[in-house]
């Protein structure tokens, strides 16, 4: 019997360095923009909530939205204010119109977590499609306090000057 043990203890310790690897793995080629060679390993892997994060983010990248809110619901599940999966979740709601939800999510996200910049940032697309100009203007605005250099500053900052 303690042979057992020992072995499923050392096979569980072997196969969660292996899990782990996977993740990393995963996430270096997501960081990498190498998203269609990072979604099988993120999914073999996707027992985590890390690697459900980044699978749903890497499915929002290509653009497979439904699957996208999937995966970060599941993540969110498990870690309601996730980074990664609360971004995920925003730009899957909003490219899926449905623009209510993404709102009330990400509202309930900045609420356990106001540092959470791309809730800001997709809670403020949501906005923006709902013609919520003053609240648009107020996320945008915290998001570009987070995230200055964020690859979408200048696009918000050229469209925010237009509202001074």
């Amino acid at each position: 019997m303690k042979r057992l043990a020992w072995f499923v203890a050392v096979t569980a310790a072997i196969g969660g360095t292996a899990m782990a690897q996977d993740v990393a793995q995963g996430i270096a080629l997501y960081n990498e923009g190498r998203f269609a060679e990072a979604e099988p390993v993120l999914r073999a892997a996707a027992a985590g909530t890390e690697a459900r994060a980044y699978l749903a983010a890497t499915l929002e990248r290509l653009a497979r939205h439904a699957e996208g809110e999937v995966e970060a619901k599941a993540a969110l599940a498990a870690d309601p204010v996730h980074p990664i999966a609360v971004a995920a979740l925003g730009e899957s709601l909003v490219m899926q119109d449905k623009l209510d939800e993404a709102i009330s999510r990400l509202t309930a996200a900045l609420g356990s977590r106001a540092d959470l910049a791309y809730a800001y940032y997709w809670r403020g697309q949501a906005y923006q499609r709902t013609k919520q100009v003053a609240r648009m203007v107020e996320d945008y605005q915290n998001f570009l306090k987070l995230r200055p250099d964020a690859p979408e500053a200048p696009a918000l900052k050229v469209l925010l000057a237009g509202f001074r």
